[in-house]
């Protein structure tokens, strides 16, 4: 805590996805031509994260849709980065935004972009794909799944589909949807910790689940 007369001093905003994550993309670097192909990619990335013990069970990426072209890819940062808006989806979105140069995956001269996300997006995630420029989103595991092992996916609309494809962003849900839902169990299985803003983790003094993010090695 900043003491009366002293200098305030803002920390950089530095995120970076964990080193293996780049590994597993570049392993699998030839275009993933269905949409099973790529819901299995992202499913892996998830259970990945949770193996490696750096974030909740949860994974998704951008993609060329006709080409199938992996342009990023994004797991759960929210407790390694102590940053409550790291999800997966954000994450990827990010990622590709800054790879492809535009603050938009709609803009003139890219080709269709979508997401593919382990499982369906949160409220908050909700958001940032109506301004990413996506025009398709593929999901695995429900929203109700997440809330089953009592995530927090916020007041998300029921008709939320519809109001996506309102904005000209197809919707298709259930793609593997048992094989993410497993990933979410597993998870609960090695005792991976339900990080909501009001958790039991969230109560716990700060130095003790101050987890530091680790960066891409130099």
């Amino acid at each position: 805590m900043r003491r009366s007369g002293e200098t305030m001093r803002l920390p950089p905003i530095e995120i970076a996805l964990p080193p293996w994550v780049e590994d597993f993309a570049a392993a699998a670097n030839q275009p993933l031509g269905s949409t099973q192909a790529r819901m299995e990619f992202v499913i892996e990335l998830a259970r990945r994260n949770v193996d490696h013990d750096l974030g909740g069970p949860f994974g998704a990426a951008i993609f060329e849709t006709e080409s199938g072209r992996l342009i990023a890819p994004g797991v759960n940062r929210v407790v390694a980065c102590n940053c409550s808006v790291l999800h997966a989806e954000i994450v990827a979105i990010m990622t590709a935004q800054r790879a492809l140069g535009s603050f938009t995956l709609a803009a003139p001269g890219l080709p269709a972009c979508e997401l593919v996300t382990s499982t369906e997006p949160c409220a908050m995630c909700m958001g940032a794909v109506c301004w990413s420029g996506v025009r398709r989103v593929v999901c695995g595991a429900r929203d109700e799944d997440a809330r089953a092992i009592g995530f927090d996916e916020g007041p998300k609309a029921a008709d939320w589909v519809r109001a996506l494809e309102a904005r000209g962003i197809a919707v298709v849900r259930d793609v593997c949807r048992d094989n993410a839902q497993a990933v979410l169990q597993y998870y609960v299985e090695k005792g991976g910790i339900i990080y909501n803003a009001t958790s039991d983790v969230a109560q716990k003094p700060i130095e003790q689940r101050r987890r530091p993010c680790p960066h891409r090695k130099k």
